[in-house]
């Protein structure tokens, strides 16, 4: 029987401006990322990206989705999107230009037979 579970699949605040995975689908799972929430939590602009390497790591302009994109402070940004994974070695990753001021949230779900 087939299984789709909607739930959290993330969520990280990043203390540094280097890229980080925030999600890798489990063995044998198909995965479905929907939404990803960007709350930028302090007064100042700050700038983000997000990646996905369907099969690794590699965090730069030939995985980017986001590059750069610039949000206020005290503002969240809402992304729907419909990226689909299932590599247990891919990797939905984040970067926020300035340490300690984004939040980000990913919401989805996971696919087990």
């Amino acid at each position: 029987m087939t299984t789709l579970t909607e739930k959290l699949l993330g969520q990280t605040r990043p203390g540094s401006t280097t890229a980080t995975s925030i999600y890798s689908p489990p063995a044998n799972t198909s995965s479905i990322i929907k939404t990803i929430f960007i709350a930028n939590t302090t007064a100042s602009s700050a700038t983000f990206r997000i990646f996905v390497d369907d099969d690794g790591t590699t965090y730069d302009e030939t995985t980017a989705l986001f590059w750069d994109v610039s949000i206020d402070g005290n503002t969240t940004v809402e992304v729907d999107t419909f990226i689909a994974m299932n590599d247990s070695s891919g990797n939905l990753a984040v970067r926020t230009g300035t340490a300690s001021a984004l939040t980000f949230t990913v919401f989805g779900g996971e696919v087990t037979s």
